[in-house]
């Protein structure tokens, strides 16, 4: 889909409760899109550091300028707040970013936004974070007010979208897309990493971040079920003890690896994995790592992930199994797959999306939304605008 050109020439300012250099997904995606053409400041959450005085870190080496609030350590959360939003107001003056939209990946910002004007705001639900370990309290009231508050809300995924569909007038759902040609060059590449050599085939890889979302027992099964199988995970280990990874030969942590890197992983894997628990965190995620599999022209097993599911697992582009006998089984039905037939599948299924579209089919909703005294409905614009 070609994009529009802006309706007028505005900044945009992400409020985001995920790291710029974390792991590169979704916010990265469409923020380095927005980027070119307009200038892009990326928002962290605070860092704690030891001193008296709060300053903002700037990174300005990339397409998106990244703030990082470093202030004192031992405040409390109304300083903590008035911190953020006095940093805040000095980089919008010192930047002078006169016009701009809102855009907002965490409602907890609005602890210290919310007395800004914007031109519009647009809250991206990638997530259900208040169903996330540690979510604080007051998320639920803050994500309210925001869906209150916003002009466009976007959501990450299917299921998160039909949740809330009835809680905001300008809701649309855009699902997990892809760069397509990156990850296609794990197709081509026969050159293992260093780290990666010396394991031996057959390999079940996952790559992403490790914390309460992963069936670590699950993977301990299969590993248990097959130690002639080799599990390989990449990425880093979050909110849960190291202490409580599965911990045998046939499992090989390798830590977190940059964007660039992760088609040279997949391209010496068997099988990729979507090890997901089924709890109250995974009820409404969409998996990025899905599609990108299946550019990589890697054969995918998950659990039943309603959006894996629907619409992979029911078009046969996913094996979906939950114990561990099932997912073994679903591994040796996926390594005998016929891989030239599953590529063209996949390919005819990922040629109706990508990043670009995606980045395309929003930005004609909030340039809509930028020249739309009300909200439009959402048969109105979503009908019209794939996702």
């Amino acid at each position: 889909m070609k994009s529009p050109a802006p309706v007028e020439p505005y900044d945009l300012i992400c409020l985001s409760h995920l790291r710029w250099n974390f792991v590169f997904q979704r916010p990265q995606h469409l923020m380095t899109r927005f980027a070119r053409d307009r200038r892009v400041y990326f928002i962290e959450e605070p860092v704690r550091v030891p001193g008296s005085v709060s300053t903002l870190a700037v990174d300005r080496s990339g397409p998106v300028t990244v703030a990082i609030p470093q202030v004192p350590e031992g405040l409390d959360a109304t300083q903590l707040d008035t911190e953020q939003r006095r940093l805040l107001d000095e980089l919008i003056g010192s930047e002078q970013i006169l016009d701009f939209v809102l855009w907002y990946y965490t409602p907890m910002a609005l602890s210290f936004s919310d007395h800004l004007a914007p031109r519009a705001i647009v809250f991206d639900c990638m997530d259900e974070l208040s169903a996330f370990k540690g979510a604080p309290q007051e998320l639920k009231l803050r994500d309210e007010e925001l869906m209150r508050r916003a002009s466009v809300v976007l959501t990450g995924g299917q299921s998160l979208y039909e949740a809330r569909r009835h809680a905001h007038p300008n809701i649309h759902p855009f699902p997990s897309s892809v760069d397509a040609a990156h990850f296609a060059q794990a197709r081509s590449i026969v050159t293992d990493p260093e780290d990666q050599a010396p394991i031996p085939h057959p390999r079940l890889g996952f790559y992403g971040v490790i914390d309460e979302r992963m069936d670590l027992e699950l993977i301990d099964g299969v590993a248990e079920a097959r130690p002639e199988w080799h599990i390989v995970m990449i990425g880093p280990v979050v909110k849960i003890e190291e202490r409580s990874l599965p911990r045998r030969q046939n499992v090989h942590y390798l830590g977190g690896r940059t964007y660039h890197d992760l088609p040279r992983y997949i391209a010496g894997w068997d099988v990729a994995l979507l090890p997901f628990a089924r709890n109250e965190s995974t009820r409404f995620i969409s998996p990025t790592k899905t599609p990108e599999y299946l550019a990589a022209g890697k054969p995918v097993v998950s659990t039943s992930i309603r959006d894996v599911v629907r619409p992979y697992g029911e078009l046969g582009l996913a094996r979906i199994a939950d114990t561990v006998p099932d997912f073994v089984r679903a591994c040796e039905d996926a390594m005998r797959e016929d891989a030239a037939v599953r590529q063209h599948e996949a390919d005819a299924f990922l040629s109706h999306t990508s990043w670009d579209r995606t980045w395309g089919g929003i930005r004609i909703l909030l340039d809509r939304a930028l020249t739309t005294p009300q909200h439009a409905t959402v048969d109105t614009i979503g009908s019209a605008v794939p996702s």
